[in-house]
């Protein structure tokens, strides 16, 4: 059955987010990731608030979906480990982000799962939920939190779809908690037998994984499975090939997510022609 999909790329917010919008969709895009601020730091923006509705109200006449993606500093596995100001912050750039998101009409905003250079990991898990847990207990928007698997090159949190889901089931709102899923972070944390998707679907739903999925960040893997390895390659042009990530996408459980690109961009520039080939497996 034909279905259509919703693919799109990381886009540049030069210019304000409406731009942002308008670079999704001049490469065909119905999806599309930003983020919300500079992604080097924590620091809080103070948002354009006519920017961010005009692209609010752009996205919904052309039927464009997006999430943003927070700064790249954001750990929330590290709690109070270094220092209270540190934590306040992080706590506050992440709220920023949520009305960010929401102003720009946004799903939500994917954080990674974090990690805790510590031997005691059952902290960092206690870390990420009572981070979880300030963010949004007066949060009453739309857009969710979006925890994004890892593919363990900082340690071993967050590699698995059971960490998230725990994690999720374990916060005060898991109403407002989703997940962004990263499938280059799935295959090197070896969490994806590409010649069993079937048994990676099921085990998402025993989880109930899917129907809190937001978001695909659809990435083919420049290593093997089980690499840890973090290095993203084009659709078809890494170790988890094209028919393995064209059988995913077309699953059921996916089916309504919305693809977001996060690789290398082709010769013109753009993701146009990886956003083309995707939109051509409906």
């Amino acid at each position: 059955m034909k279905h259509n999909i919703r693919i799109g790329s990381h886009v540049s917010t030069k210019g304000g987010f409406l731009a942002a919008a308008h670079r999704a969709a001049a490469i065909g895009s119905s999806a599309y990731q930003y983020f919300p601020k500079n992604p080097r730091g924590l620091q809080l923006k103070n948002p354009d608030i006519n920017d961010a509705a005009a692209c609010a109200a752009y996205c919904r006449e052309h039927g464009i979906a997006s999430i943003a993606h927070t700064p790249y500093p954001t750990n929330m596995a590290v709690g109070l480990t270094r220092g209270k100001e540190l934590y306040t912050l992080t706590v506050e750039s992440l709220k920023n982000d949520l009305l960010i998101a929401e102003a720009c009409g946004s799903l939500g905003i994917v954080v990674h799962f974090g990690y805790l250079k510590s031997e005691d990991i059952l902290s960092g898990y206690q870390n990420v939920i009572h981070c979880m847990n300030d963010v949004l207990q007066d949060w009453h928007g739309v857009a969710k939190l979006l925890i994004e698997n890892q593919a363990g090159d900082h340690g071993s949190m967050g590699m698995t779809l059971e960490e998230c889901a725990k994690v999720r089931q374990l916060a005060d709102f898991p109403e407002k908690i989703g997940f962004c899923l990263d499938t280059c972070h799935l295959f090197a944390a070896g969490g994806w037998n590409v010649a069993r998707t079937d048994e990676l679907l099921a085990r998402g739903r025993s989880l109930a994984y899917w129907d809190a999925l937001e978001a695909v960040h659809l990435n083919d893997s420049k290593y093997g499975a089980g690499s840890r390895k973090d290095r993203h390659a084009r659709i078809g042009q890494g170790m988890i090939g094209m028919e393995a990530l064209k059988s995913l996408v077309l699953s059921a459980e996916l089916r309504n997510k919305i693809f977001v690109l996060e690789s290398e961009k082709g010769d013109d520039g753009t993701h146009r022609e990886d956003v083309a080939t995707v939109q051509s497996w409906s």
